[in-house]
């Protein structure tokens, strides 16, 4: 293929990666006409087709996963060693994809990472909030932030923040009729507000541990969000009872607005983790995030 028409498998690998024109278009700069005429430009020179068109969706053909799998990874490759010739440069550059929950989002990431941004405006940041248990290597993330315990044993993992302990907890009005839960069993009887998670739609099973014992429970209320803001300020208005992160609930805890329950049955686990595969250490940009992130305890 001659070296212009470089660029057009380029244009091709986003279409299959965000399996639609729209996003391809945004991600890319150009219109979504100039990226659907490329594309088809690109198959007719193949005489392929490499991606199945529908009203509602876009896929790559046989013929396009075969050539998503045989080139794509080079053409990656060929952007990390780029981004890696910042080393060489006075000042650091490149761009660092995140994926990571709100509470990790807006206790650690942000907070932590803006004087680094500041020192380096040649490092560019895109954090994507998500509840789900995304696939980095397949949706291109550098890294990602988990809960120690939810990494994938092929990665690699630093750990970015304390133990995590989550807590029950309720307005004073919403207990003012009925008794507090005394066992994690006991809260079936109650309305809990309920985190829908993005992976299969499920719901998010709440986690006790007492001793030996580990107990799963799964609750039902009047209320389901997929954010925790929502979730705590409908707590805070009494609909229900919910399970949050401690360090979100301790200024409502303190000021008397909410009131913890089941505080024996809530044990600590592994804090979050910024994880990433081995092939993106060679990364400055990551270098650099990895560094501003470190967990130290004696802080």
């Amino acid at each position: 293929m001659a070296r212009e028409n470089l660029n057009d498998i380029v244009a091709f690998l986003a279409v299959a990666r965000e399996k639609s024109f729209t996003k391809a278009a945004a991600q890319l700069g150009v219109s979504q006409s100039a990226l659907s005429h490329t594309i088809r430009g690109l198959e007719s020179r193949m005489g392929l087709r490499l991606l199945t068109r529908t009203t509602r969706s876009v896929s790559p053909t046989r013929a396009g996963e075969r050539l998503v799998t045989a080139v794509g990874p080079h053409f990656e490759d060929i952007q990390m060693e780029i981004e890696a010739l910042g080393e060489l440069r006075d000042r650091p550059t490149g761009t660092v994809r995140i994926t990571a929950g709100l509470h990790a989002t807006e206790t650690i990431l942000w907070p932590r990472l803006q004087p680094l941004l500041k020192k380096n405006p040649d490092v560019h940041l895109e954090i994507t909030v998500d509840y789900g248990l995304t696939n980095i290597v397949a949706d291109r993330y550098d890294a990602g932030v988990r809960l120690g315990e939810q990494v994938a044993k092929d990665m690699f993992a630093v750990r970015i923040g304390p133990d995590f302990r989550m807590t029950v907890v309720a307005a004073p009005s919403y207990f003012a009729n009925r008794p507090a839960p005394r066992t994690p069993q006991e809260l079936t009887d109650h309305d809990c507000i309920n985190l829908r998670l993005p992976t299969y739609g499920g719901l998010y099973v709440w986690e006790f541990e007492r001793g030996d014992r580990e107990i799963n429970v799964r609750v039902d209320g009047q209320l389901t969000f997929n954010s925790s803001r929502q979730i705590l300020d409908a707590t805070l208005a009494g609909f229900g009872v919910a399970y949050l992160p401690e360090d979100t609930v301790a200024p409502h805890l303190e000021r008397g607005k909410l009131v913890s329950v089941l505080e024996n049955w809530c044990a600590p686990f592994p804090g979050y983790h910024l994880y990433y595969p081995t092939r993106r250490e060679s990364s400055p940009a990551l270098a650099l995030f990895i560094d501003a992130l470190r967990y130290k305890r004696n802080k």
